[in-house]
């Protein structure tokens, strides 16, 4: 189906495949610089087509047109070139889920993509990231995956504990558990092999992995032609919270010129070539371990967290990565301008997810608590009155994300004690009796 009309922007057409999250922020950015957006939506997108953050201001309404996959790439190409009235001028992955359709969709269009030959058709699977890493000669991660438990039982049972497991597609810690015993193993893979997910086709294989232990790094990139360019450096605060063992409470910037982040850039633009991503955003997890960084996974889009971080990373560098991919795929003049790393920063600050440890329906929220901080600069609110929340498991379950910009780090420190001691103690909202 497809809902919306081909307007006077139609010949400078980009199409973005399930636009949610950061993938909605691309939306403005194209509009901002003259081009009509059509939204593309895959069978996977589900409920993630209407998490758009309020910061994508104008859309949906602004879309020229909203068109769902069809059964084939040319039925599917067939009814974007009809809504945008002719070929669109490129074609970017906004959402996890969008990224297979997006490679395959733009090869097939002859638009600017990554190849999905080389056994790179679903570059999503983590399986497939982790073999060619390893083939690729770059330290990856242990592993196995499958869709029966004989297919990875031997695995299992030889692995040292704890282990890893979780969906071999997914995203935002999704379905990822830390399991301690064998037979915890066993439980959660027949969970993640029959239970609906937020992310991934139901039915794909479950991944077993080694236990990595170290700091968790996100590396940011974006690529042109198989150039990369660094668009920022991040360190995550992951702790275990509400029986979880990765909640995300929030995450800073590293300085790009520091040993430790070169160490990791290089390290992931191997990972970026072996996985042949010669175009577009990504946003890699690595994990810094005693012997060095090991990949934990590539997303071939732009960094999540419905765009949080932007107000961030533009105060720290004078750009962000959503800028950046736009120039990838439509200015190469302005993609060639760009640093091959971040400057030097200008300011001092860090992203802060808010974290519920209460479940229960919600009267109210106080937010204006956090809002009347001296070091925030933007607040994303996820939790509602009249919503139920729950504990805080992964970054679906998050209650809101703020980010904390100040030239005075003891200002930091304090506001972010106020943000922690708000959330045990639950005034962040006001719950029913």
């Amino acid at each position: 189906m497809c809902r919306g009309q081909t307007m006077e922007f139609a010949s400078r057409c980009v199409v973005l495949v399930d636009p949610y999250s950061t993938g909605a922020m691309l939306a403005p950015e194209l509009d901002l610089r003259g081009y009509g957006v059509i939204a593309l939506w895959t069978k996977e997108c589900g409920e993630n087509r209407w998490h758009l953050p309020k910061a994508a201001e104008g859309f949906p309404e602004k879309f020229l047109a909203e068109v769902d996959e069809q059964d084939t790439l040319a039925e599917t190409a067939f009814v974007l070139r009809k809504a945008a009235g002719e070929e669109p001028l490129a074609m970017i992955c906004g959402g996890e889920t969008g990224v297979k359709l997006a490679d395959a969709l733009s090869e097939h269009m002859g638009l600017r993509g990554n190849t999905t030959t080389g056994g790179m058709a679903n570059r999503r699977d983590k399986q497939v990231q982790q073999d060619a890493v390893r083939d690729f000669g770059l330290r990856s991660v242990r592993s196995v995956c499958g869709r029966a438990w004989q297919e990875v039982k031997d695995f299992a049972e030889t692995e040292v504990l704890p282990m890893i497991v979780k969906p071999v597609e997914s995203a935002g810690s999704d379905g990822v558990k830390l399991c301690h015993s064998l037979a915890e193993v066993e439980e959660h893979f027949q969970l993640l092999m029959t239970s609906q997910r937020k992310c991934g086709a139901q039915g794909a294989a479950v991944l077993l992995q080694e236990y990595l232990k170290g700091t968790e790094y996100i590396v940011d990139h974006v690529s042109r032609d198989g150039v990369h360019k660094t668009t920022m450096v991040w360190v995550y605060d992951r702790r275990p919270a509400n029986g979880a063992g990765f909640v995300c409470f929030g995450q800073q910037c590293v300085l790009p010129d520091s040993p430790v982040a070169q160490q990791l850039i290089a390290y992931t633009r191997g990972c970026l070539d072996a996985l042949r991503i010669t175009n577009g955003a990504t946003h890699t997890e690595v994990m810094m371990t005693e012997t060095g960084p090991c990949l934990v996974e590539v997303n071939s889009r732009c960094h999540g967290a419905a765009g949080s971080w932007m107000p961030l990373a533009r105060a720290m560098a004078g750009y962000t990565q959503v800028d950046a991919c736009v120039d990838a795929f439509l200015d190469a003049k302005a993609f060639n301008g760009l640093p091959d790393v971040p400057p030097a920063f200008r300011a001092s600050g860090q992203v802060s997810m808010l974290v519920s440890y209460h479940d229960g329906q919600v009267e109210a929220t106080q937010f204006q608590k956090v809002r009347e901080l001296q070091s925030v600069v933007f607040l994303e609110e996820n939790l509602h009155a009249g919503h139920r929340v729950e504990k805080t498991i992964d970054l679906f379950s998050l209650v809101g994300m703020c980010v904390l910009v100040h030239s005075d780090p003891a200002v930091l420190a304090s506001d972010l004690a106020c943000i922690r001691q708000m959330e045990h103690d639950g005034s962040l909202f006001v719950l029913a009796n």
